[in-house]
């Protein structure tokens, strides 16, 4: 690695870092000022908005990479230009592919960092910033019970309840149905259903059984019914985005339960594991396109690079959005409909190369 080598990498990095830091203090400022009649109004400790405020900003380091890693690209590059350093790189005999190893090097750190944070750090960030906001943010926070509940605890059998309470982990008007092919096997009806500390199990109270059979059908009943189901309280308490309050492990170890179980939502789960090895290489390609958007000498200088980088980077983004949207709708294949933002972009910015002037 040369001297221009590591300078680069250095003005990269540095530059990087610093739009990061501007982006997440001015969005947090903005959330501060939007919450703060909240936090007044709740009296929220000033640790826990510090926590909040945390948690919230290596939320929005994720979302901001693909814009910050662009602006940092362009930035660069740009200024390069500018004082003609480019024209002089290439002109000593370096080709553009060896000038382009600096900033590849240092998105490829970017990579491996913003990998490590998408799945260890930022699904414990993303709890944290769900939990403040349910305990200090949301109207009916102590409104804790759950109605209407469906749940897929196995490949043929459904289970129902009319309302759980999280406090006494009991729920009411259960029902776990067996069916397969369209036609109802058996039927478990209880007026309560009960989780037992002392032997993780659940306890039906006041069941009828009913068991269909091809002449005829069966029926017991009782007061009490120890039974095992592949649910436990936690999965009656789940947050709306507990797929991304996961760590890489434990989101692993989650869809292979919900695999076992026949569960329909396991795609969420699966859709958010392709996402967490996709993402990282936005800042390989993102880097890619930027150094040849910017490495020609403009009369306007960098402020319309800059512009066409905020553009491109929200493209990017809105692209990914929508993405994730198709591939969580259900489509047939959704790696491939997750890997469309970065495949779409590879390929411009192959084309970019071969065809943009430097």
């Amino acid at each position: 690695m040369k001297i221009l080598d590591k300078l680069i990498i250095k003005d990269f990095l540095k530059t990087y870092f610093f739009v990061v830091l501007m982006l997440i203090l001015i969005v947090l400022v903005l959330d501060f000022t939007e919450k703060n009649d909240a936090y007044i109004r709740n009296s929220v400790p000033s640790g826990q908005i510090l926590m909040y405020m945390m948690n919230y900003g290596l939320y929005l380091n994720n979302l901001l990479t693909p814009i910050t890693v662009f602006i940092s690209v362009i930035f660069i590059t740009s200024k390069m230009a500018g004082r003609t350093e480019i024209i002089a790189i290439l002109s000593s005999g370096v080709s553009f592919m060896r000038m382009l190893f600096p900033f590849l090097f240092s998105a490829l750190l970017i990579a491996v960092v913003s990998f490590f944070l998408n799945g260890w750090v930022l699904p414990v960030a993303t709890l944290g910033v769900s939990e403040f906001k349910v305990k200090y943010l949301d109207d009916n926070r102590n409104n804790v019970d759950r109605q209407n509940m469906h749940i897929k605890v196995a490949p043929d059998t459904y289970a129902y309840l009319t309302r759980y309470y999280t406090s006494g982990n009991t729920g009411y008007n259960f029902t776990l149905e067996e069916i397969s092919e369209g036609k109802l096997i058996s039927k478990l009806s209880a007026e309560r259903i009960v989780w037992d500390t002392a032997t993780n199990a659940w306890s039906v109270r006041n069941w009828k059984l009913r068991v269909l059979q091809d002449m005829g059908e069966e029926w017991s009943s009782g007061e009490s019914l120890d039974t095992v189901l592949s649910i436990t309280p936690a999965d009656f308490d789940l947050p709306h985005n507990h797929h991304e309050t996961l760590t890489l492990p434990k989101l692993q170890t989650q869809i292979e339960i919900l695999q076992e179980r026949g569960a329909d939502n396991t795609s969420f789960y699966l859709i958010e594991k392709y996402v967490r090895y996709m993402s990282p290489f936005a800042a390989i390609i993102l880097t890619f396109i930027g150094v040849i958007v910017s490495s020609k000498k403009t009369r306007g200088g960098s402020g319309f690079k800059i512009a066409l980088g905020f553009l491109m980077a929200f493209v990017y983004i809105i692209l990914f959005l929508l993405s994730r949207t198709f591939a969580e709708a259900g489509t047939a294949y959704p790696v491939l409909a997750v890997w469309i933002p970065n495949m779409v972009f590879a390929l411009t910015g192959l084309i970019m190369y071969k065809t943009v002037p430097r």
